[in-house]
């Protein structure tokens, strides 16, 4: 059997950015937490708000090191894999990948050494400048990645010229029509990451009476945060379905599993898509509810696949299944957070131990829901790489055949497993050595402490641990 280079060359390119992206999102997030913690520190001079920044910078520079390491790759397939592609967009892609490099990569890599090395080496103040530019870099790195995925989801501001695309409106082509929705669905999936994997690891530690002033304050900061950010997304979402809806109806019509046209259209909950025979299996749905979501009318028509040619659908199980795993990992961040503010308000925040476990359990969901939203994303627009402009199967590398693209996907597989084992494994380490050594630290006679139960001392058996 032949191997098709397109068809390993899309795998690739999925397996690449779906490794990658999980470290991004969980940088930027973090980011901005240390950036907040060390503007508690300078304003209060409570020592446990450095012990949680020191602490949580040691899990920063694993994840950060690793994103950079499996993100370069990425740049290399577009000349490998992507050639016709590379030279279409390079008008566009060109200097907006550079800007990312230059405004971005700069400001990480000027301030990254002296928010890791420079604690009680530089003034508080200038310590605390270099968290804030760190974490303005990885919302400047994200900036210019989304605004280059989104002008290619919907291009805008340009002109084609021999099948060259070249750019009349920067503003246009910047601030495309799908940006902001997209930029801001992904800074809020960011903070819903860190603030679950902060929330997670500060659980398990107090399960295990671990560092448990730290690790209640830290807790409740990241609860509070989830509180807003949870509910946030779901309209976020919703923004960024109906913007979805006006530039790609193609794409939702897969999300939602809608073959036919429909008027008064069903939000379905279950079913088994088939592209053969255009119809879909074992449908569970709540009536007239999509129509309702996507055009606020009770009747409102939803377009469905089929109004697009065959050869212009994309995979709809896929884009189906990947939507509903977002979806519903969205909807239980949701209720986690709602069950957080009902256990604090009960003063057992810190306490109840099935809810502290179903956070550290929990700790995975948002890394999922990140890859299921790419997914959708993705799988969602095919065959199209620029929307309505250029088909993947124009952008590949002509001269790139199955052979070639295999033996790099095992390659990449291979490498990029051993970048995840040591990195995990490291990670590993600095969680289990944990922040025991930080015990004693008291918080200052007037400082304000978060849970309203952590007034109340801990009985002598309070998670299993002794006062």
């Amino acid at each position: 059997m032949e191997l098709d280079p397109l068809l390993l060359s899309r795998i690739q390119f999925a397996f690449v950015v779906s490794f990658h992206a999980i470290f991004p999102v969980f940088t930027i997030g973090l980011a901005a937490y240390i950036a907040y913690l060390e503007g508690r520190l300078y304003r209060t001079g409570n020592p446990i708000y450095e012990q949680i920044s020191l602490f949580w910078t040691k899990i920063f520079a694993v994840v950060f090191g690793m994103g950079v390491v499996s993100g370069l790759v990425m740049s290399f397939q577009f000349g490998t894999n992507w050639s016709n592609f590379s030279y279409a967009t390079a008008n566009f892609l060109g200097p907006v990948l550079s800007y990312e490099v230059i405004t971005a990569f700069f400001l990480e890599a000027a301030f990254l050494g002296v928010l890791l090395f420079g604690r009680g080496k530089v003034p508080q103040g200038a310590h605390l400048f270099s968290a804030l530019m760190v974490s303005l870099g990885t919302f400047l790195s994200s900036f210019w990645i989304l605004v280059a995925n989104s002008w290619m989801q919907t291009p805008a501001g340009f002109e084609m010229q021999d099948g060259v695309f070249h750019i009349t409106d920067w503003a246009a082509a910047i601030f495309n029509p799908s940006f902001v929705p997209r930029f801001f669905h992904m800074a809020l999936a960011s903070l819903l990451t860190a603030g679950f994997v902060v929330a997670g690891v500060s659980a398990w530690y107090l399960v295990r009476g671990r560092a448990r002033e730290m690790n209640r304050k830290a807790l409740s900061m990241a609860l509070w945060m989830l509180l807003f950010a949870a509910p946030a997304q779901l309209l976020m979402g919703d923004y960024h379905g109906l913007n979805t809806f006006h530039h790609q109806p193609t794409k939702v019509a897969a999300m939602e599993g809608h073959w036919e046209t429909k008027q008064g259209a069903p939000l379905l909950l279950f079913a088994i898509p088939d592209s053969e025979n255009e119809t879909n299996h074992f449908e569970v749905g709540i009536p007239h509810l999509a129509s309702l979501i996507l055009t606020h009318e009770w009747n409102g028509t939803v377009h469905g696949v089929t109004e697009a040619p065959k050869g212009e659908r994309p995979p709809v199980g896929i884009t189906f299944w990947a939507f509903r795993i977002m979806v519903g990992l969205g909807t239980l961040m949701i209720l986690f957070a709602l069950w957080g503010l009902w256990t604090r308000m009960r003063g057992k925040l810190d306490r109840d131990r099935t809810f502290l476990r179903g956070l550290s359990w929990f700790i995975p969901a948002p890394f999922i829901a990140v890859v299921a939203g790419w997914f959708t994303t993705e799988t969602g627009r095919a065959p199209w790489l620029v929307y309505g402009e250029m088909t993947q199967a124009q952008a590949v590398t002509p001269s790139l055949t199955g052979g070639m693209a295999l033996a790099t996907l095992i390659g990449y597989i291979a490498v990029y497993a051993a970048v995840f084992t040591a990195g995990v494994y490291y990670l590993t380490r600095i969680v289990r050595s944990g922040p025991d050594s930080e015990e004693h630290v008291e918080e200052p006679q007037n400082a304000k402490r978060p849970l309203s139960a952590s007034d109340t001392p801990f009985d002598n058996d309070a998670l299993g641990a002794k006062n």
